[in-house]
C-alpha cells in the first residue's frame, strides 16, 4: 500500500480540502492509514516536499544548466559559494572534467542577468572553464519514481499547447504560498488559505488556472531519490543530429525511467546535445534503460554521468527578496 500511495502522490496531488481522504478512497484504504504512512515517510526523509511545481520560464525567470571545471582542492569552497545563490536549485559533482553541474534561475528583475551571473560565479569560484547549456527543446520534465515496480517501461508523452496568462499581484501572492511544502495533516491547505485570506474554492481555482496556462506544471510530491531506493541516477548525454533531434528526443522521452529530456547546445569542448535523466535502483537497472534507448535512437556517441556527490537539491523560492539581496551583496563588493 505504501508504494502505491507514494507513486500516486508523485503523479498528481488532489487539490481538494481533504486530499489524503481522496487518496484513501481511490486506493481502498482509510485517511488515517494514508496519513500514518506518509507522516512516517516524511519523518524518514523519503518525502522531500509536496507543493506546487511552477514553470520557471512562464514566471519570467531565465534559467540554464551550467557545468564548471573546478580543481579538486577548490570544490568545497566553490560549492559553498554556488549554493549561496537562491537561484541554484540543483548542484552535483559528476564524473567528468566538467565536474560541477548546477541549474541556475535568474529573477525577472535581475540587474546582472543570466550570462553575467554565470560569469560572476565562475570568477568567484576560480573556474578554469565552463559551458552554459540552456534548453533548446524540452521533451519531458516529470519525476515519477516507480515505487510500485508495476509501471510500464514506456509511456505516452503528449505535448500540451499552453496559452499562458498575465500574472498580477493576486497571482503572485498565491504562487508565494503554494510553492511552500504542505503539512501531512487532514486539511493541509487550511493555513494557506488563511494566510491568503481567500476561500478553498478561490485557491483551487487559481491553481487549476495556473495548470491550464502552463504556469504550474503540477501539484505533486517529490521524493528523495536515494532514500527512496533509487541510488543509481545518471544524467546520460547523447551526441545526436540536431536536424533529427525532435524525433530522437521524443523516443528517448517515452521511456518511463527518463524523468527529464532536453535538447541543448554543443560546444567545441562538448559534443553532446541530448540530455536524459534516468533513475534506477541499481546501476544495472539504469544501464538496461540506457541500452534500450541506444537501440532505438540514432546517435554518434553517448556518456552516462553519475553524480558522486549531491550538494544541493531544493525548490526555488520564486519572487523572494533573496535574489536581489544576493546580487546587491556581490555588487557592493565590487564584483
Amino acid at each position: 500500500m505504501k508504494d502505491k500511495i507514494l507513486y500516486t502522490i508523485q503523479k498528481s496531488f488532489p487539490l481538494t480540502i481533504k486530499p489524503f481522504e481522496h487518496i484513501a478512497n481511490e486506493l481502498g484504504t482509510t485517511e488515517e492509514e494514508v496519513l500514518k504512512i506518509l507522516q512516517n515517510e516524511k519523518k524518514e526523509g523519503i518525502i522531500r516536499q509536496t507543493s506546487a511545481i511552477f514553470d520557471t520560464k512562464q514566471l519570467g525567470y531565465k534559467s540554464s544548466l551550467v557545468a564548471f571545471k573546478i580543481s579538486e582542492s577548490s570544490i568545497d569552497e566553490a560549492v559553498k559559494l554556488l549554493n549561496s545563490h537562491p537561484g541554484i536549485s540543483h548542484n552535483y559533482e559528476r564524473n567528468h572534467s566538467y565536474n560541477i553541474w548546477f541549474t541556475l534561475a535568474i529573477a525577472p528583475n535581475s540587474k546582472l542577468g543570466l550570462e553575467d551571473t554565470i560569469a560572476l560565479l565562475a570568477k568567484l569560484t576560480h573556474t578554469t572553464d565552463y559551458i552554459v547549456l540552456p534548453t533548446l527543446k524540452l521533451f519531458k520534465i516529470s519525476v515519477k519514481l516507480d515505487t510500485t515496480n508495476e509501471q510500464k517501461k514506456k509511456e505516452k508523452v503528449t505535448k500540451q499547447n499552453f496559452k499562458g496568462m498575465e500574472l498580477n499581484e493576486y497571482h503572485y501572492s498565491i504562487i508565494k504560498e503554494a510553492q511552500n511544502d504542505i503539512e501531512i495533516i487532514s486539511e493541509p491547505f487550511k493555513k494557506t488559505i488563511e494566510a491568503l485570506n481567500i476561500t478553498y474554492e478561490e485557491f483551487f481555482e487559481a491553481l487549476n488556472k495556473f495548470k491550464d496556462a502552463g504556469v504550474m506544471r503540477r501539484f505533486a510530491t517529490i521524493l528523495n531519490h536515494r532514500k527512496a531506493g533509487f541510488s543509481a541516477n545518471a544524467m546520460v548525454v547523447w551526441d545526436v543530429d540536431e536536424a533529427k533531434g525532435d524525433k530522437i528526443g521524443k523516443i528517448a522521452a517515452s521511456f518511463s525511467s527518463v524523468s527529464h529530456c532536453y535538447l541543448r547546445p554543443k560546444y567545441p569542448t562538448w559534443n553532446y546535445n541530448l540530455f536524459t535523466m534516468i533513475h534506477g535502483r541499481t546501476k544495472e537497472d539504469t544501464q538496461e534503460v540506457i541500452d534500450a534507448i541506444a537501440r532505438e535512437i540514432e546517435h554518434a556517441d553517448k556518456m552516462p554521468l553519475y553524480s558522486s556527490r549531491e550538494f544541493k537539491k531544493v525548490r526555488i523560492k520564486y519572487f523572494s527578496d533573496e535574489f536581489s539581496a544576493w546580487e546587491n551583496t556581490y555588487t557592493q563588493k565590487g564584483f
